[in-house]
């Protein structure tokens, strides 16, 4: 092998995804033809949150020309040992409104749609449990937080701390239901050849998926076959096994056709996740100079009846700042609401929206600047687990975001500046996210004359994974990026973590870099060679805290005659390990600030009190940010490696760039008005109150 001189890593290199994309050569999940005779299929939902069904009636249903099957219940195939929420059509019980509880299949999509108007089912209502509130006599903690996170953690004591702070603050945040929304909606096209389940799915990763499919259907994983090359963007809520992947299998079972399944933007708001909302006890103590020597952050949020979710909410304020005595808690209500998942972040951006909003209040009750209060309480080691940082370079960030916005020139009043009718105002917050690696596995073959097959079920899911994947390869091997030729996205290849937690490149590189390693000492014979490497977490995990950090900075314009809120600008630098593509990547810091942005101004999925549904299930009363909410966005990132904590000395960049967006703005709001509003997002009305 003749090594090239010119590296990849570290390039703009264009998406190599992109062409295909742009001219719809890139097959998404119900894209997927397979044989030209698929048959469709549609759900018929829940209209109750609570209770059981008496009776449902699918004759009619079954009339309509073209309708090959209606499953209940009452016929639908038995599923294996899987979790209760998965267990659909398995039993009369109803245990959150929009649950499916018949399926339709049909050879054309609207006769299914038709036959789905056409079941009459009846119910045993009971009156469904939504209210999430602090004060309920229900609330408990759960065993383990999502991610293995301790439920609480306590050291010195906190209230004796607070009590005797000379300057302190108490404060409660809430944060509401908030919905995924990927572009792409949730599909599964579904297949039985003999034995072997063949599924094209829209997923994070195909093997996340293996156990569950397998164990529903009793197969094994020889009998499952997931391709998900493509993905159209997912935000945590394509990570996990969902009902209608089961559905797909179950209908492909039954009729022993092709079955395409495809959710509609409405049935994604009950099927498929969202993000708990939070209420969230802020308490913080300091010193007249601003020396923090307390903090408690006490978290409230919901589960589903069927599954426990538990939304690592406080965490990230276990290692933010310096401080003797500190607490963090996690209780759960158990409402009759769908199952909650991750949503981008999940934690750490509800978690740092309040702290970071709770540190803005400190610094206003000392009489500080918010930047200096964050700088003085710089922790030199992770104060939660007492190990040296792998690197942590926040102060930087806050330093270089604070000249590059312009910070000296605020005017530190709140609701002083104004420009015409516009109220003017400026936040800053900080950010984190863990990096952590996770098991994978990379196979490379080698041919004389051919280009580096590399494989590795990595997922690509808006992310850049294509690229950045390829780019490690080239470099690895050494060779230029034509010369490799990636397949990544199927269950047939070799096991990969997911494509979520921020992993995906601290996993998968190190794995291909392990193969190319192993590959470069050997001989390669002309019939070719093939080898396999491996990487996961090491001792580096214990000996090490490991985070990418960031610093936000937003300016607010709020209309004083409608309580209109605009974003003009907004900058970002972040502390994120070796950048291996800057084009990707600013394009993920890009995309979490702008949907931090929108949990900040906009996002809010209403629960019905009565009925126990999402009110504004779609996206026409669900607002999103647009191109029209977002300003001039200024991104940068300081020089950093960490080789202490993976061998690319990379860090994950998808989820940084929305924490501590929210607060920003919130900051920024407060700063503007003169009005401090805790509960997100900030509608116009919040204005007025």
């Amino acid at each position: 092998m003749t090594a090239t001189t010119e590296r990849a890593v570290g390039s703009d290199v264009r998406r190599i995804d992109g062409p295909a994309k742009v001219r719809g050569l890139a097959p998404y999940a119900y894209e997927h033809e397979v044989d030209g005779s698929a048959v469709f299929v549609a759900l018929v939902q829940s209209t109750v949150a609570k209770g059981r069904i008496t009776s449902i009636d699918v004759s009619a249903a079954q009339a309509v020309p073209g309708v090959l099957a209606v499953l209940t219940h009452e016929d639908a195939p038995r599923l294996g040992d899987v979790a209760e929420e998965l267990l659909v059509l398995q039993s009369d019980r109803v245990q959150y409104a929009g649950q499916p509880v018949a399926v339709v299949v049909a050879e054309t999509s609207e006769v299914a749609r038709d036959a789905v108007g056409r079941v009459v089912v009846r119910y045993d209502a009971q009156r469904p449990d939504v209210d999430l509130r602090a004060d309920r006599d229900d609330l408990y903690p759960p065993e383990k937080l999502m991610g293995g996170f301790e439920t609480d953690s306590v050291i010195g004591d906190v209230d004796a701390a607070l009590a005797a702070a000379p300057v302190s603050v108490d404060v409660t945040y809430e944060t509401p239901n908030e919905h995924n929304n990927p572009i792409e909606m949730h599909a599964t096209v579904a297949r039985w050849d003999g034995d072997v389940l063949r599924m094209w799915d829209a997923n994070q990763g195909p093997h996340n998926l293996v156990p569950v499919i397998t164990e529903a259907f009793g197969i094994t994983a020889d009998q499952l076959h997931i391709t998900s090359p493509y993905v159209g963007g997912a935000f945590g809520s394509k990570a996990f096994t969902h009902v209608h992947q089961l559905i797909a299998g179950m209908a492909a079972k039954v009729t022993g056709r092709t079955v395409k399944v495809e959710l509609t933007r409405q049935q994604m708001f009950s099927l498929v996740g969202h993000r708990t909302p939070t209420i969230q006890r802020l308490r913080l103590g300091a010193l007249p100079d601003g020396t923090m020597t307390a903090i408690s952050h006490e978290v409230v949020e919901h589960t589903s009846q069927n599954a426990e979710f538990a939304e690592q909410t406080a965490t990230a304020t276990r290692l933010m700042y310096a401080a003797p005595a500190r607490r963090t808690t996690h209780r759960l209500a158990k409402l009759d609401v769908p199952a909650p998942t991750i949503m981008r972040a999940p934690g750490e951006a509800p978690g740092m929206y309040a702290l970071e909003s709770a540190v803005d209040e400190l610094a206003e009750a000392l009489g500080m600047d918010p930047v200096e209060l964050r700088l003085r309480n710089e922790p030199e080691r992770d104060p939660e687990r007492d190990v040296p940082w792998s690197t942590r370079n926040l102060v930087a960030c806050l330093r270089q975001g604070a000249e590059r916005f312009g910070w000296a020139d605020r005017d530190p009043r709140p609701g002083v500046r104004a420009d015409g009718r516009w109220l003017v105002g400026t936040g800053v917050a900080a950010s984190t996210y863990p990096t952590r690696r996770r098991p994978s596995q990379a196979r490379i073959e080698a041919v004389p004359g051919k280009p580096f097959v590399v494989s590795i079920d990595a997922s690509d899911i808006g992310t850049g994974a294509w690229t950045a994947l390829t780019q490690i390869a080239a470099d690895a091997l050494g060779v230029p990026m034509d010369d490799v030729d990636l397949r990544i996205g199927d269950s047939r290849l070799p096991k990969a973590s997911g494509a979520g937690g921020s992993t995906g490149i601290t996993s998968w590189g190190p794995a291909i870099i392990a193969a190319a390693q192993e590959l470069r000492d050997r001989e390669v014979p002309p019939g070719g060679l093939t080898v396999t490497g491996s990487s996961g977490p090491g001792d580096e995990a214990e000996q090490y805290s490991s985070h990418a950090f960031g610093a936000h900075f937003a300016e607010v314009r709020v209309d004083r005659d409608s309580g209109e809120v605009r974003v003009p600008r907004m900058t970002a630098v972040f502390a994120a390990g070796r950048i291996i593509n800057p084009t990707t990547a600013r394009s993920q810091f890009l995309g979490g600030m702008t949907m931090g942005l929108s949990m900040a101004l906009h996002e809010e999925a209403v629960l019905d009190a009565t009925h126990g549904h999402y009110a504004n299930h779609d996206l026409a009363e669900y607002h999103v940010a647009t191109n029209a909410d977002v300003g001039e966005v200024d991104i940068s990132w300081v020089d950093e490696v960490d080789e202490l904590h993976n061998p690319l000395g990379a860090k994950g960049i998808g989820e940084v760039g929305i924490v501590g967006s929210a607060a920003a703005i919130g900051n920024a709001y407060a700063h503007a008005t003169g009005r401090r509003v805790r509960d997100l997002p900030l509608t116009p009305d919040k204005f007025f109150r």
